[in-house]
């Protein structure tokens, strides 16, 4: 779960990749609709949905949670 002051910053990752929602969820296994609630904010991913995502970004699970100094 996300804690106060954190962001995920999946679209900006998935943008600078050049992907789609689709295409994120066929790499990832997650579902278009779940990226796209963790995009808005509507959703808090588990790790598992992060590690799942991080890894079809080929990035970190600690370069797609943005910690904000609160």
């Amino acid at each position: 779960m996300r804690r106060e002051g954190e962001s995920i910053k999946l679209a900006e990752i998935r943008k600078s990749r050049g992907l789609s929602q689709y295409a994120l969820a066929e790499l990832s296994g997650v579902s278009r609709v779940t990226i796209a609630r963790i995009e808005s904010g509507a959703y808090n991913p588990t790790l598992q949905t992060l590690e799942q995502l991080a890894a079809a970004l080929g990035v970190t699970v600690g370069e797609l949670v943005d910690r904000k100094a609160g």
